[in-house]
C-alpha cells in the first residue's frame, strides 16, 4: 500500500466544525489521503481550474460539496462541474444539511454522484465520511484522468 497514489480529495465547505470533522475522518484512514478544503463555490472551481494560488492543485479524485455556500452556491459549482468535459467525470458527493426534496432531485439532475444530508451527530457525521471513503475508493472504480 505504500506505492499507491494518495487518494485527492477536495472538500468544498464553509462551516468550520464540518471541515474539522471531515480532516479527523479521514485522518485514521487505512487509505493515504490528501484533503483540499475551498471555503465557497469560486474558490472551488479556482481550485479545479488550477488558478492562481491553485495554479499547482492535485486533481481531485472526489469532491464532496455542499450546497448552501457564498459566493457561489453548491448548485452552481456542480452545473459548472458537470458540464465541463475536463471535470464532469469527477465524482461529485453532495453533502450538505438541505433534506429539502428539490435540492435532492435538482442535484441529481445537474447529474451529482449522490446525495447525503449531513446528520447533526457528530459520530454519525464521522461515520458517514468514513462510508463515503470506503464505499468510493475501496469499492468503486474511479476513472483515470
Amino acid at each position: 500500500m505504500q506505492n499507491m497514489k494518495a487518494v485527492d480529495i477536495l472538500l468544498v465547505e464553509d462551516n468550520p466544525g464540518d471541515i474539522r470533522l471531515t480532516q479527523e475522518a479521514l485522518k485514521d484512514s487505512k487509505l493515504h489521503n490528501r484533503l483540499s478544503v475551498a471555503r465557497d463555490g469560486v474558490e472551488a472551481l479556482a481550485f479545479l481550474r488550477r488558478q492562481g494560488e491553485y495554479a499547482n492543485s492535485p486533481r481531485p479524485d472526489i469532491i464532496l460539496l455542499d450546497l448552501n455556500l457564498p459566493r457561489k452556491d453548491g448548485r452552481e459549482v456542480l452545473e459548472e462541474i458537470k458540464n465541463d468535459d475536463d471535470f464532469k467525470r469527477i465524482p461529485v458527493v453532495v453533502l450538505t444539511t438541505s433534506n429539502d426534496e428539490t435540492d435532492v432531485l435538482a442535484s441529481y439532475n445537474l447529474h451529482a454522484n449522490c446525495y447525503i444530508t449531513k446528520p447533526v451527530d457528530l459520530n454519525r457525521f464521522i461515520q458517514i465520511v468514513k462510508s463515503i471513503e470506503g464505499f468510493w475508493f475501496q469499492i468503486v472504480k474511479l476513472p483515470p484522468e
